[in-house]
């Protein structure tokens, strides 16, 4: 599996509070059956006040105490990006940053206030050449009043993004209600941990794949932590991955143009499972 939402760096946001903590979480994902996980911070103004350049090189720092540690957990990067009135500029200043490189952004909103102009920030982030990924929004308290609106970003090409513990309740009913009417109203792209710890916040994305799969079958659950995971990281257009059953796979065609900063170009042939597993070897092989 690969986790694409994950605190893992130390010292750095509210996650893993310093390394010996980073390393028992990668122990456990790695145990739990995650062989890839993007490091992805908060970037919050006022709060954690990451950037991409230091984000990429505690990334890069937390691989080398892996492989010294024998853990054999491959890391990349990103951030649970907040939303701010200059993401894109920020985006392609390097401040803010994408997964692995790649046209997908992961987009934290406001937890208890709905943005204004949420629609438009997201349409003006797919002009961009972007295909913004919305983090656990089953969590977000104004879900309740805004469903629809969820709805029609999805319908327009903004991913989904649960939390694997949603699906077991771990973040109480509302949540769990929510994620399991997103997956079964066919809205969801990707399941993912968010852990933050190996107690409170644990990285338990098999569990949230067992869940997923008895709603909506194991195939379905092996897109959500497999297929469209690996897709993001070697930056494959999103019609040429599995598409989510309740969405139009045509739908938010602009994300299939790449970003100006992205530095793979040549992916819009449709993709096949095993040349998606070669671009991932070679990704890490570049990396590290």
């Amino acid at each position: 599996m690969i986790d694409l939402h994950c605190h893992l760096l130390p010292g750095i946001d509210d996650g893993a509070a310093d390394l010996a903590v980073s390393l028992e979480m990668a122990r456990a994902m790695f145990a739990d059956g995650v062989a890839v996980a993007a490091c992805t911070p908060h970037i919050l103004p006022g709060l954690y006040h990451n950037t991409g350049p230091d984000i990429r090189s505690a990334t890069m720092r937390l691989q080398t105490q892996l492989k010294q540690h024998d853990i054999p957990l491959h890391l990349t990067w990103g951030a649970d990006n907040h939303v701010v009135p200059d993401f894109i500029a920020q985006l392609r200043e390097g401040q803010l940053l994408p997964l692995a490189g790649s046209r997908y952004v992961l987009v934290e909103p406001p937890h208890h206030v709905a943005p204004p102009r949420m629609e438009d920030f997201f349409f003006n982030l797919q002009a961009a050449g972007y295909v913004p990924i919305l983090t656990h929004p089953e969590r977000l308290t104004w879900i309740n009043g805004q469903y629809d609106t969820i709805k029609r970003l999805a319908r327009s090409g903004v991913w989904m993004q649960l939390t694997a513990g949603s699906l077991s309740g771990a973040f109480g009913h509302n949540a769990k209600y929510w994620a399991e009417r997103m997956l079964g109203e066919g809205l969801v792209h990707i399941l993912a941990t968010d852990a933050h710890d190996v107690e409170k916040r644990p990285p338990n994305l098999s569990e949230g794949f067992s869940l997923a799969a008895k709603l909506l079958g194991e195939e379905e659950a092996r897109h959500l932590v497999r297929s469209r995971p690996a897709g993001v990281l070697v930056n494959e257009p999103p019609s040429s991955l599995p598409p989510v059953p309740g969405i139009d796979s045509k739908n938010g065609s602009s994300a299939d143009d790449e970003p100006r900063e992205s530095g793979r170009a040549g992916l819009g042939r449709p993709a096949h499972g095993r040349r998606i597993a070669v671009r991932l070897r070679r990704l890490f092989e570049h990396h590290h």
